[in-house]
C-alpha cells in the first residue's frame, strides 16, 4: 500500500482527556510548560508528523466552578506566542494554531497568519472556528452569545477576507532592485477593498504573500452548516465522529459536498480525533484506560453522565451496572451510545462516568499492532485520511505512539519514513493556492 496515512497531534490542551494530568509519571504542568512543549513537538517532528495543532478558548468560565478547579485546561499559552516560538525549534512539522472568526477581525487574523507562515518557512495552517462559548462572548464586550446561523454566515464572509488579503501581493512583487531603488512593484499590489454585510475592509495586507500561497485552511465543525463551510473551504477538517460507520458517513457527506463547491475530493484530507492508549497487551492498554479514568474526580464524572443520558445517575448504585433506562427528552442517540458503551465493555456506573468525565470519543486501546489494524481499516473503508492524535498523558503517552505505534505504521507502508517537501502543504499532498488577482 502507498503512504497515505496523515497523522496530526492535538496539543491544547495537550491531552483531552481530564485525568491526563493526575496520570502516574505525567506532566502536571504540561500545557504551561515551554520546555516540556518544545520537546514534545520535537518528538513528534522526529516521528514525521504532518502536524501539531493547538485548540484555543477565550474564556475561564466554562465549566462549572466545581469541574473547573479540577481541570487542567483552565491555563495555556497564546497560540500564536507558542507556536512562533516553536517554529524556531523545529524545521518541518506544521504548526496549526486556531483563530476565531467570532470575535476577531480579518485583518488581525490574515496578518498573523502570514507572519506565522513566514517565520516557519511554509508551515502554518488556520483553524477556522466560530466561539460557542457564551463566556467568551462576555470577554469581548457582548452580554449575549451570537446566534448559531449568524456565527457562520460571518465566518464565511470572514474566511473571503482573510484570503483576499493573503492575495494582496503577487509572488513577485517584491523586486528589492537596488539599481533603482524600487522596492516593490506597486502594479502588482491589489486593494482589496471588501464592503459585505459583516465587514468593511481596504486593505491592502501590509505582509509578503504567506509561503504557501495561504496557510492550510482547517475547521472543525460537525453542524450542517459546519459540514458546508468545510466543503466550500477547508482542506483539512478536524472532526470527532463515535465510531468509524458514523466516520463513514461524515466523510462521505462533507466529500459528497465538494464537486458542487466546484472542488476535487482530493483537496480535502479529514482526520478525526482519536484517543490513543497502547499496552504490550490489549489487556494491559484497557487498565491503563480504566487507571486513567480513575482519576476523573467523580463530581465531575457523574454529572457529565447525568447530561449524556438525561438521568442522574447519583440515584443509582455506583459500583453496579447501568440499570434499564426510561425513555427521557435526552438524546436518544447519546442515551444508546452510553448503554452500548456500558454492555460492551462491562462498565459498572462509577466507570462510565468517569469515562464521560475524562474523554468520551472515539479511542483505540490496545497493541502497536491492534492500533495499526484499525487505523488501516479505517483507511482502507473510507472513513478518514488519518487520525488526529489525542495523547492520554506525556510524556509517556506521546512516547508510546511516536516510540511504538508510528514504527508499525511505517513498516506496513502506510505512513512516511520521511518528510517529501518542506511546507504543511507537502506533507498533506496540497495544492498552493493560486492568487485570485495575479496570474
Amino acid at each position: 500500500m502507498a503512504t497515505s496515512l496523515h497523522l496530526t497531534a492535538f496539543m491544547r490542551p495537550v491531552s483531552l482527556h481530564s485525568g491526563a494530568w493526575r496520570y502516574p509519571g505525567a506532566a502536571p504542568d504540561a500545557n504551561f510548560n515551554f520546555g516540556l512543549l518544545k520537546s514534545f513537538i520535537q518528538k513528534l517532528e522526529a516521528a514525521k508528523f504532518d502536524a501539531f495543532f493547538m485548540a484555543d478558548h477565550l474564556a475561564v468560565l466554562n465549566m462549572p466552578i466545581e469541574a473547573l478547579s479540577r481541570s487542567h485546561t483552565v491555563t495555556s499559552f497564546e497560540p500564536f506566542t507558542l507556536l512562533s516560538a516553536l517554529a524556531a525549534v523545529t524545521e518541518r512539522i506544521g504548526l496549526a494554531a486556531t483563530a476565531t472568526t467570532t470575535f476577531d477581525e480579518p485583518y488581525h487574523v490574515a496578518r498573523r497568519f502570514a507572519s506565522l507562515d513566514h517565520i516557519s518557512n511554509g508551515r502554518a495552517a488556520w483553524n477556522i472556528v466560530t466561539t460557542s462559548n457564551p463566556d467568551a462572548a462576555r470577554n469581548f464586550g457582548l452580554e449575549d452569545h451570537v446566534e448559531h446561523g449568524e456565527r457562520y454566515g460571518r465566518a464565511r464572509e470572514f474566511f473571503d477576507v482573510v484570503t483576499g488579503l493573503w492575495d494582496s501581493f503577487a509572488d513577485d512583487a517584491f523586486i528589492r532592485d537596488r539599481e533603482s531603488g524600487i522596492f516593490f512593484d506597486p502594479a502588482k499590489m491589489h486593494v482589496l477593498d471588501h464592503h459585505g454585510e459583516a465587514f468593511k475592509v481596504r486593505g491592502p495586507l501590509n505582509i509578503a504573500r504567506p509561503v504557501q500561497g495561504w496557510p492550510v485552511i482547517v475547521q472543525a465543525g460537525q453542524s450542517e452548516p459546519g459540514r458546508q463551510l468545510a466543503a466550500e473551504t477547508a482542506e483539512l477538517v478536524f472532526c470527532s465522529p463515535r465510531d468509524r460507520a458514523s466516520g463513514k458517513q461524515l466523510y462521505a457527506d462533507i466529500k459528497g459536498r465538494m464537486p458542487a463547491a466546484g472542488r476535487s475530493p482530493d483537496a480535502l484530507k479529514i482526520l478525526p480525533a482519536a484517543l490513543i492508549v497502547i499496552g504490550d497487551s490489549v489487556e494491559e492498554a484497557k487498565a491503563k484506560r480504566l487507571t486513567l479514568d480513575s482519576l476523573v474526580h467523580e463530581a465531575t464524572a457523574f454529572a457529565s453522565l447525568s447530561i449524556a443520558i438525561g438521568h442522574d445517575v447519583s440515584r443509582f448504585d455506583p459500583d453496579g451496572p447501568l440499570p434499564e433506562l426510561p425513555e427521557t427528552n435526552a438524546s436518544k442517540t447519546g442515551q444508546a451510545q452510553a448503554v452500548r458503551l456500558a454492555r460492551e465493555e462491562n462498565l459498572t456506573v462509577r466507570q462510565l462516568a468517569q469515562r464521560y468525565g475524562g474523554y468520551a470519543g472515539l479511542a483505540f486501546v490496545g497493541t502497536p499492532q491492534s492500533i495499526a489494524d484499525e487505523m488501516q481499516t479505517w483507511l482502507e473503508e473510507a472513513a478518514s485520511d488519518g487520525f488526529t492524535i489525542v495523547f492520554p498523558y506525556l510524556p509517556e503517552g506521546l512516547d508510546d505512539v511516536t516510540q511504538r505505534l508510528v514504527p508499525e505504521l511505517q513498516r506496513r507502508g502506510l505512513f512516511r519514513r520521511d518528510y517529501e517537501g518542506t511546507t504543511l502543504r507537502d506533507h498533506l499532498k496540497l495544492a498552493r493556492p493560486k492568487n485570485r488577482f495575479f496570474a
